[in-house]
């Protein structure tokens, strides 16, 4: 079964994704997340299929996450889809975290937000030196969603607050310090891993024969600085915390300070949330704010700045984060009722 935006093939005994958008740099529409989530189940009901393998066309990207400007149009239109679209993406993240069998992402281009959400949640996520992955959503008036409540909190140290709150891009060898990704393999390589998949060879077989030293990780320099400043009691005193870790810390301060500030404290406190619960219950938590989110402000003048505009010079509301208080940023995570997300 394909079409133009995702094809599907079965080899053997792999089930095989192929993203295929790459002039939208594979960014994910509604009906590409639920075709994946439909073949999922079909394939994790078939007893020939040992493993599912997701990757992308040749380009620049494997996938750059969500078609946010599609979310855009059709949240400020009220449209019910805005939010169809995040509950399928959410239960296509769910069935990857709960898949039966061995599930290999392939990257070797760029993969953010909803990217990491069809990957790092598989068994096995593999890096080529061309990866590059991110969380960038406080950029966007978002947050770090798609189980990043869940992934995130659970890196080493406070690398996931970190990575949560700013945004900061990845390497390969970075993705693999962190654990985020299991294997760097060259991307040279990548050609020989699906058809020995495809023979029954088990993934952890074909990937250990492959894999290679990714190279020193440029996060490393900065470890003992992250671990100090992004274990703070709260986002104020994280900026605080920044301002004694000398040049790196006074940039990366720089840096907040351009984010949406509600979206900087819904992170915080998500990350911290989402490190003593369960995936699903991370996922639900992650519905509830995003609902809120498309209510609001801060995702469109977001996604104007960025994406559309792309003024860069977005103008957040409230514009510091003394506006958003604890009260308010309550309310982003209280029950939804009967509009709660069934997984």
């Amino acid at each position: 079964m394909e079409s133009n935006d995702i094809v599907f093939c079965r080899e053997g005994a792999l089930g095989r994704m192929t993203l295929n958008r790459p002039k939208a740099l594979n960014a994910l529409t509604h009906e590409m997340c639920a075709s994946m989530l439909r073949q999922l189940r079909i394939w994790a009901a078939d007893p020939a299929i040992r493993a599912v393998l997701i990757d992308a066309v040749p380009g620049r990207a494997f996938c750059a996450g969500g078609d946010l400007r599609a979310i855009y149009e059709l949240g400020r239109k009220k449209d019910p889809k805005a939010r169809e679209f995040f509950a399928t993406e959410y239960r296509l993240n769910a069935t990857i975290k709960h898949f039966p069998k061995r599930y290999v992402a392939l990257i070797d281009g760029i993969a953010m937000g909803g990217g990491m959400g069809v990957s790092v949640h598989g068994s096995h996520l593999v890096v080529g030196e061309h990866a590059l992955s991110s969380m960038p959503e406080t950029a966007i008036g978002l947050y770090p969603d798609v189980g990043g409540t869940y992934f995130l909190p659970r890196l080493p140290g406070e690398l996931g607050m970190y990575l949560a709150l700013t945004g900061e891009r990845l390497t390969a060898a970075d993705m693999v310090y962190a654990g985020i990704a299991t294997h760097f393999v060259p991307s040279g390589k990548f050609a020989e891993i699906a058809p020995r998949l495809a023979q029954g060879e088990l993934a952890d077989t074909v990937l250990a024969s492959l894999a290679a030293d990714p190279g020193p990780p440029p996060l490393v320099p900065h470890r003992g600085a992250i671990d100090r400043a992004f274990s703070a009691p709260s986002l104020e005193a994280i900026l605080q915390a920044l301002d004694h870790e000398g040049a790196w810390g006074k940039e990366t301060a720089a840096r907040l300070a351009t984010r949406s500030p509600t979206s900087l404290k819904l992170t915080f406190r998500a990350m911290r949330e989402g490190r003593r619960l369960r995936f699903d219950s991370c996922i639900r938590m992650e519905y509830r704010l995003t609902m809120r989110l498309l209510d609001g402000h801060d995702f469109y003048e977001g996604v104007r700045a960025t994406l559309i505009d792309k003024d860069q010079r977005p103008h957040w509301q409230p514009a510091s984060l003394d506006g958003a208080s604890d009260a308010d940023i309550d309310r982003y995570f209280a029950r939804l009722g009967g509009e709660e997300l069934s997984l």
